[in-house]
């Protein structure tokens, strides 16, 4: 079995010392001529030498390595920000370490305590409530960002979008249209501060307008027929009726549920999800969504994280990006 070719064979065979090696490894080539520059490149492409990750921390304590602990992977908000902080993270010359916490804090104590062995050089979080403390507990140092939810004290660095001015524009544009009955479906919102401020933007909105509504917690394990049954009296006995769902992975168990009534979509039977998903624009009736910047979301996350650990804090701490509602067949009711 041939020998792993090792940083001190890379030295040997360009003629310098480990720590030029370590430097050309780690971007640094100021105070390095182009022949040396040029000996290590041609050392490595003869070798094909690899360098380990672990090594290079040692020597400079960074990986370039960033931990990411999302909500839930599976769904199409979490595929969009990991795409956009990866494709900072690859310009900058970052890699990722990605985990899926299932909004359960023992879970992030977990990925926290094996991403910091691996010596990530930062997070980004999209944290429960109970976040804030554990991390704190666990004594780590490494700079974090939170994403999507913040902590309920807003400290530290983070980036989210206006959920609540958004949900609450969104009742404005359904009330003027004639809706006059609301049905709020949502997980938990106790667990993510996003899920508060989604559901208080249309709760206060209404509250306001002293218009009736109903609530409906339902978490991922909800069967379509436990929905039928929670939705089956609400919608038979009311009209001009709008049913807001605040989670995407909701969204499309309340459609099929719905469809029952399809013939009541949009005059009489209104929806609203969040997140533009590809279904949603293919659907029959096509369905109305707040749609999230959720790349342009991660890509400000890995900006602002990159920019905290390599020092140059130009980066605005707190960023607010704007929502857009992109309004479909069913909420385009008829006056």
């Amino acid at each position: 079995m041939k020998n792993r070719i090792t940083i001190t064979d890379i030295a040997k065979l360009a003629n310098v010392s480990k720590t030029t090696v370590s430097f050309y490894l780690n971007g640094k080539h100021e105070k390095m001529s182009d022949e040396t520059r040029q000996r290590i490149e041609s050392a490595i492409e003869k070798t094909g030498y690899e360098p380990s990750i672990v090594a290079r921390s040692l020597n400079f304590k960074q990986t370039r390595l960033l931990g990411v602990i999302i909500g839930d992977i599976t769904n199409a908000f979490a595929n969009q920000i990991v795409k956009g902080i990866e494709a900072f993270a690859r310009e900058a010359g970052y890699q990722l370490i990605v985990g899926s916490s299932g909004y359960d804090v023992e879970h992030e104590r977990q990925y926290l305590r094996s991403m910091s062995a691996m010596g990530v050089d930062g997070f980004i979080v999209q944290p429960t409530v109970e976040f804030r403390t554990m991390y704190n507990e666990l004594g780590l140092d490494k700079p974090i960002v939170y994403f999507d939810s913040p902590n309920r004290d807003n400290q530290g660095m983070w980036v989210k979008t206006n959920n609540y001015e958004a949900v609450y524009d969104a009742c404005d544009m359904l009330v003027e249209k004639g809706y006059e009955r609301f049905v709020l479906i949502t997980a938990d919102p106790y667990i993510l501060s996003t899920r508060l401020e989604r559901t208080r933007g249309l709760t206060d909105n209404l509250d306001l307008r002293k218009l009736p509504y109903d609530t409906i917690i339902a978490d991922s394990e909800v069967t379509e027929e436990e929905l039928t049954a929670k939705l089956e009296q609400i919608v038979e006995n009311q009209r001009n009726v709008c049913v807001f769902v605040c989670n995407c992975w909701l969204l499309t168990k309340v459609f099929k549920v719905l469809s029952k009534w399809k013939d009541r979509i949009p005059n009489d039977l209104g929806l609203i999800g969040f997140d533009s998903l590809e279904w949603t624009e293919l659907a029959s009736p096509t369905v109305t969504t707040i749609v999230q910047p959720a790349y342009e979301e991660g890509y400000m996350a890995g900006k602002l994280l990159i920019d905290r650990i390599e020092g140059r804090n130009e980066e605005v701490p707190n960023q607010i990006l704007k929502c857009w509602i992109n309004e479909k067949e069913s909420t385009e009711k008829k006056r």
